[in-house]
């Protein structure tokens, strides 16, 4: 009997495979919250944001993030994240800015 189980065990390897590779063009989140403080000092979270694109914060910026996703993320100072201005922080980490210099405005994520 159990090398009738074999074929049964391949078919359905077969389809897990296909449902697998099926479902990874669909939008992937980051596990996880991304955490910021506006400058008015309004706590915001997103809950498992999409890894793709850029992602905008509040229209007044954050000056402090913590990224809580399992995702390196990077930090822009402009609202389309461009510019040379930048900070990597890493999964489970987070960022304060510096006195004086402009608030985060958007962020990527690194995949």
């Amino acid at each position: 009997m159990s090398h009738l189980r074999r074929p049964g065990i391949a078919a359905g390897a077969v389809i897990l495979t296909l449902a697998v590779a099926g479902c990874s063009g669909l939008g992937r989140t980051a596990v996880g919250p991304v955490i910021y403080e506006t400058q008015a000092k309004k706590v915001v979270k997103v809950l498992n944001p999409g890894v793709n694109g850029c992602h905008r914060l509040a229209p007044s910026g954050a000056h402090r993030v913590e990224n809580a996703t399992m995702i390196d993320m990077i930090m822009y100072t402009t609202p389309n994240c461009t510019g040379s201005q930048s900070a990597y922080i890493p999964t489970t980490l987070f960022d304060n800015i510096a006195p004086g210099t402009p608030p985060w405005r958007s962020y990527t994520f690194v995949h």
